[in-house]
């Protein structure tokens, strides 16, 4: 059982790095081998659209063409049994670097049927973990659509998708070096002690599960 985790944020031991890496420690902890990208490590665009992944007949139909430092990742993907992505909310939406990673991820597999249909060659286990500033009732506002599209896709693709949402994250190691009037410091501060640690237990239940399913 194999299982790749893929952080879209550009910190590494922050909210969603963390998550993640709980995520794949419920995976590790049932057998599962376990690897993690850091998308923020590497060097790669989004899809140009040069349609080679959808000409017939040609040499990447199916795949993505374009070579950069994401073409071992996506040849990886082909290779496991589940996949974890995470990624903070800006601004409504992930990450560029996560945008740009799902465009080369999802494009290329997505035939142009009617209806559309996926050449991915199998079902494989799919999850998305998502931190974000804002509270859970504002979710609406900030990126439940895109939360939603994005499991959509993702189910389109490989066959199964889940999401994982911790709320009001705690961003800074210290509040009082940046202008945060906005945020009530003192609540953030009890819900990283108190809360954080249960969406931990979450993530890492996700990636349990995901073990477990691949076995059935």
């Amino acid at each position: 059982m194999k299982l790749i985790g893929v952080n879209g944020s550009p910190r590494k031991t922050w909210n969603s790095a963390t998550l993640l890496s709980k995520a794949l420690e419920g995976a590790a902890s049932r057998g599962a081998e376990t690897e993690l990208i850091h998308l923020y490590d590497l060097s790669f665009q989004g899809c140009v659209s040069c349609f080679a992944c959808k000409t017939i007949g040609g040499k990447s139909y199916g795949k993505c063409a374009v070579k950069d430092d994401l073409t071992a990742v996506l040849a990886k993907v082909e290779e496991v049994d589940a996949m974890i992505l995470a990624s903070p909310i800006y601004f409504g939406t992930v990450t560029g670097e996560m945008r740009s990673f799902m465009e080369r991820l999802l494009f290329p597999y997505l035939a142009y049927t009617n209806p559309p249909t996926t050449l991915f060659p199998r079902t494989i286990d799919t999850g998305f973990i998502y931190s974000m500033n804002a509270p859970e009732e504002r979710i609406g506002q900030h990126g439940g659509q895109h939360i939603g599209l994005n499991e959509m896709m993702l189910k389109m693709v490989f066959g199964t998708s889940e999401s994982l949402m911790s709320f009001e994250t705690y961003q800074f190691d210290d509040y009082s070096k940046v202008v945060s009037d906005l945020f009530d410091v003192a609540q953030r501060a009890k819900r990283r002690e108190e809360v954080f640690p249960k969406d931990c237990d979450q993530a890492f239940e996700m990636g349990v599960r995901m073990v477990r399913d691949a076995a059935r």
